[in-house]
């Protein structure tokens, strides 16, 4: 299976094109680093990639076909800022089980105490909500993740957790992964392949 954005250009002010040309692709089980600058556009080309925002021109395709328009998308972006993701009107458990329902194994493995399920998102760090959003995200419906910073606000020993999860995840279920950080040494340890945007 394959993840691509052919020719893709998209501008948020039509004088100041954000993304021109863009040609990205990631395959089934690889690990794809999304580097560059701050400001070049690598969060954009996410959403882009995830169908969140619709390019002014060029296409994006999974095997050659539109992304689906459906309630969940193969296509999971997880957001630097987990607080924004999640609705602050719901309890954990609600969230958790919005798209799918994990197993207490999986809940386990992502290292989420049974007691934070009953909390609201304001009861939680910003490392305990993001493990939630990452797990929701990790649903057998999902073929290709986007980790936008994706735990850059988090302790190294969370970062840790949570990315040994992700990338067993996606072994064990031949997912593509496109990772996008300013971390040097992140990209390095966890790609396959690093594009510089």
């Amino acid at each position: 299976m394959l993840l691509k954005a052919e020719n893709v250009s998209f501008a948020y002010n039509p004088k100041k094109p954000i993304l021109e040309n863009v040609t990205f692709e990631v395959a089934s089980g690889e690990v794809v680093g999304l580097v560059a600058p701050s400001g070049f556009g690598k969060s954009t080309l996410g959403k882009v990639l995830a169908g969140f925002l619709e390019p002014k021109e060029g296409t994006v395709t999974i095997d050659g076909a539109p992304l689906p328009k459906k309630c969940f998308s193969p296509v999971q972006l997880i957001f630097q800022h987990p607080e924004k993701a999640v609705n602050p009107k719901w309890k954990m458990k609600k969230i958790l089980n919005e798209a799918w329902t994990p197993s207490s194994a999986d809940i386990e493995k992502m290292g989420i105490q049974p007691s934070w399920l009953n909390r609201w998102p304001s009861e939680l760090s910003g490392g305990e909500l993001q493990r939630f959003c990452v797990l929701r995200a990790l649903s057998p419906e999902t073929k290709f993740l986007i980790c936008d910073e994706m735990t850059t606000m988090l302790d190294v020993i969370t970062q840790a957790q949570i990315w040994q999860v992700v990338l067993e995840y996606a072994k064990e279920n031949d997912m593509g992964v496109v990772v996008i950080s300013h971390e040097k040494k992140l990209i390095e340890h966890l790609c396959t392949r690093v594009v510089n945007l």
